[in-house]
C-alpha cells in the first residue's frame, strides 16, 4: 500500500473511543493483535486509524476517504483537526513525495540534548569509545569525595546507559542465554506468545503484506541457547529451568519460530549492547535500516 496522507486529530475525550470495544466501528475493523489500531478497506482504497491517549493518526491511500472520516468523527466525538502529521510519539515525520521518500527521524530530540548540554557548536565526529578497551577495578573511585567530583563532571547526564539484571540465577552460561533469549522475545505485558510471533500476526492483519507463511527467524549467537529450543526432549541438565521459559521451544516445534545460527561479527543487535569498531559499527546500522538524514537529502 503507497500511504498518500497522515493526518492527526486531537481528541477531546480519548475514552470515549475506548469505551465503544466492538471489533468494528463505522466499518473500522479492530486490530486483534491491538485494540489501538482500526482498518478500513473500500475497493483499493484503505485508512487506517491509530488511537493514542487523545490523539489520532489517521493513515490512508485515499485522501478522499480520509476527508470523508473526519466529519464522521466530529458526530462522534470532539475533535481537532491537527492537519498533516509532523511527529508521531515525538518522532518526526520526514516525507519527500518528489523522491517518493518517508521516514522518522529523531534528530529534533538530538539537538535539544546537546542545546541542553551546550554542545550545539561541536563538530560531527566518532565517539572515542575504542573497541577492545581495558578497564580494572583500581580506575573506579576509592573516595566517597572521588565519587562526588565525578558526578559533577559535565557530560555525566548526557550519556549513560540502562542495565537490567535477570531475574533468575542461573549456573552456565547456556542456561542464561536461553532464559534470555526467551525473555527477549516474550511479551510479557501483552499476551503469552512470542513477541515475534506477535509482530508477524499484526502485520499481517494490517494487511500490508502478503500472508506470511514462513516462520518467525531468531538469529541468536549462541550455540548451547539453539540447541535448547530445538530439543523437543527435557535435558538433565535443563530439567531446572522453570517451565515458562520453555515456551521457546513450543513454538519451535509448532514451526512458529525458527532458530538461526549468527556468528558474533555478524550479530546486527551489537551496537546496542557493546562498543565496536568504526566500520563494524557502521556496517550494523546500516544492516538496521538507520540511515544519516544526509544520505537522504
Amino acid at each position: 500500500m503507497a500511504v498518500t496522507c497522515i493526518q492527526t486529530l486531537y481528541l477531546g475525550y480519548g475514552k470515549q473511543w475506548l469505551s465503544n470495544r466492538s471489533t468494528s466501528v463505522n466499518d473500522f475493523i479492530k486490530n486483534e493483535y491491538d485494540p489501538y489500531v482500526y482498518k478500513k478497506i473500500s475497493g483499493s482504497s484503505v485508512a487506517y486509524l491509530v488511537l493514542y491517549v487523545n490523539d489520532i493518526l489517521l493513515i490512508g491511500n485515499d485522501v478522499k476517504m480520509l476527508g470523508d472520516i473526519k466529519p464522521w468523527l466530529s458526530t462522534q466525538f470532539s475533535i481537532k483537526n491537527m492537519g498533516k502529521a509532523s511527529y508521531i510519539l515525538g518522532i518526526k515525520i520526514y516525507r519527500d513525495r518528489s523522491r517518493r521518500m518517508l521516514g522518522l527521524t529523531q534528530s529534533p530530540n538530538i539537538e535539544k540534548i546537546l542545546k541542553r548540554f551546550k554542545m550545539e557548536n561541536s563538530k560531527r565526529g566518532f565517539l572515542s569509545m575504542r573497541h577492545g578497551i581495558k578497564l580494572y577495578k583500581k580506575q573506579s573511585p576509592k573516595a566517597d569525595e572521588e565519587l562526588r567530583r565525578m558526578l559533577d563532571i559535565p557530560y555525566g547526564l548526557a550519556v549513560g546507559s540502562i542495565y537490567t539484571k535477570q531475574a533468575t540465577t542461573e549456573d552456565s552460561t547456556t542456561k542464561a542465554e536461553y532464559i534470555a533469549v526467551n525473555e527477549a522475545v516474550w511479551m510479557k505485558n501483552y499476551i503469552q506468545e512470542l513477541e515475534a510471533v506477535w509482530m508477524k500476526n499484526y502485520i499481517q492483519k494490517l494487511g500490508v503484506v502478503p500472508s506470511i507463511a514462513e516462520p518467525v527467524v531468531i538469529f541468536y549467537d549462541n550455540n548451547g541457547a539453539i540447541a535448547q529450543a530445538k530439543e523437543p526432549r527435557s535435558h538433565h541438565r535443563s530439567k531446572h529451568i522453570l517451565r515458562r521459559y520453555h515456551l521457546l521451544r513450543e513454538m519451535v516445534s509448532k514451526g512458529e519460530v525458527r532458530m538461526d545460527r549468527v556468528s558474533s561479527a555478524e550479530n546486527t543487535a551489537d551496537p546496542l549492547t557493546k562498543p565496536m569498531s568504526q566500520i563494524a559499527h557502521a556496517q550494523h546500522l546500516d544492516k538496521m535500516g538507520l540511515r544519516s538524514m544526509g544520505d537522504w537529502l
